[in-house]
């Protein structure tokens, strides 16, 4: 195998920390670049973006889950991560490509799809959850100092320099994973030649949808997925502004806010998790964490003070645990040949998400007139102002923040729902699947005999 050592688990998390690193980087040139580019209904442009890049990430990934299914997971690393740091260097150079850039970048923009592909490929079922625990912290830990410093130097030296070390370390994630990366993928699971049949009803993301519905078990995943994702994806697009601009963090606060959520977030995501998937299970882990996700957003809507929204943030980053908790329980009850389809999968509807959150939470945003054109006028008058809130009658002075109230309903709509996930798919615990599982190992991407092919269930019972 090409590569340094045998594919471990570090390997996944180097490329995933270099990957948001550049991107965290860019945190506050990001925000001037879109109002100097799009100076009226700014949020709303923002979320126009998000979606075109979230629809088509959610239309790729199961085809690029599919497809490193087949010829293995390091060339499809090396396309999805060259191709979401594209856009990077464009930024300075022309805004309106910039924008372009990332919109289309979707259609690869989807590494966390195959980077839990890769990890569940060298990984016990046991170790699992441990692993995917690391990956997300590692996500968290990637944030943690690069917005602030990514602030720094702007301040410092100017934006120009921002861009061109976050194009910098793009390139060395790019290069890690061409020299350094090894193919985890056997070569018994992988087809003799690139022209080996591929399952496009697999990669068709509609019709994984379709199948989606014949399993009960995947059916409640994916729709708590989506309805923990949502307001997740929104809040990400739109709150480091928030903080700013509605309770009144100066941008020094907001670097320290980021630094100190993500060092919790790292512990929960590593130490804490590894406890509660032991303790009280797989299942009661993912209630646990989105149970924390509705009171986090619960806080931040009706929170007026900073002290609220720091105690909010410890919470956030309790709630941090629900997604690797949902891969764990995804990657222990799947085949081994599918597991970049199903990963795929679950990573495509955060793609969806990644659209729609952003453009609801600008459109709620817009709704509640609260613009990035009041900036220049917070930084003026600093912590004591809260424009937003200086009408006793506006909205704002009662609801600071909708759109996060609107998260913590979408939320606990999700919690009613993950509820009936069963703890093992009980519905599979016939032999004939057992067979039809050993079978696919031969020719893993071969379209099951029959006519019960449709009702085919995803997931496996682990304890079978």
């Amino acid at each position: 195998r090409q590569g340094i050592g045998e594919p471990s688990v570090y390997h996944a998390v180097v490329v995933i920390f270099l990957e948001f690193f550049a991107w965290g980087l860019l945190t506050t040139p990001m925000l001037t670049v879109l109002h100097q580019t799009f100076p009226q209904h700014t949020f709303l442009m923002n979320g126009l973006i998000h979606g075109v890049k979230g629809l088509l990430s959610f239309l790729s990934a199961p085809l690029i889950g599919a497809l490193s299914d087949v010829w293995g997971r390091k060339s499809f690393l090396l396309l999805t991560v060259f191709f979401t740091c594209a856009p990077i260097p464009l930024m300075k150079i022309s805004p309106w490509w910039y924008f372009a850039v990332i919109s289309m970048s979707g259609v690869f923009a989807v590494t966390f799809s195959v980077i839990f592909a890769y990890v569940a490929d060298i990984t016990q079922e046991h170790e699992r959850s441990t692993a995917y625990g690391l990956v997300s912290a590692t996500f968290a830990a990637s944030l943690v100092t690069s917005p602030a410093i990514g602030a720094y130097l702007s301040q410092a030296y100017g934006d120009t320099l921002v861009v061109v070390l976050a194009s910098g370390v793009a390139l060395l994630d790019i290069g890690f994973i061409l020299l350094a990366v090894p193919e985890s993928l056997p070569e018994e699971m992988r087809p003799v030649s690139w022209g080996a049949p591929i399952s496009w009803e697999q990669a068709d993301p509609f019709a994984s949808l379709r199948k989606v519905g014949q399993d009960s078990t995947v059916l409640l995943i994916c729709i708590t997925v989506f309805l923990s994702y949502l307001p997740e994806a929104g809040q990400y697009s739109s709150f480091f502004l928030y903080l700013r601009q509605v309770i009144g963090f100066s941008s020094e606060t907001v670097a320290a806010f980021i630094g100190v959520v993500g060092i919790l977030s790292i512990l929960a995501q590593t130490v804490v998790l590894g406890i509660l998937m032991r303790s009280i299970g797989n299942k009661n882990t993912i209630l646990l964490g989105l149970g924390f996700q509705i009171l986090q957003l619960a806080w931040y809507g009706f929170g007026s003070q900073p002290w609220m929204m720091w105690a909010a943030g410890a919470v956030a980053a309790m709630s941090s645990i629900t997604f690797p908790a949902i891969s764990a329980m995804v990657s222990r009850n799947t085949d081994p040949d599918q597991q970049g389809v199903v990963q795929g999968m679950i990573t495509g509807i955060r793609g969806l998400c990644n659209g729609l959150g952003p453009a609801l939470y600008g459109f709620v945003f817009y709704l509640f007139h609260v613009e990035l054109n009041e900036m220049a006028e917070v930084e003026t008058l600093g912590k004591a102002s809260k424009p937003n809130m200086a009408n006793p009658t506006d909205e704002s002075s009662i609801i600071p923040g909708p759109p996060f109230l609107f998260g913590a309903c979408s939320v606990l709509l999700s919690l009613l729902v993950a509820l009936f996930i069963p703890e093992h798919n009980l519905a599979l615990r016939s032999g004939s699947h057992k067979k039809h599982s050993i079978g696919a190992q031969a020719h893993p991407h071969s379209p099951p005999a029959g006519g019960s092919d449709g009702k085919e269930p995803l997931l496996e019972d682990s304890s079978v």
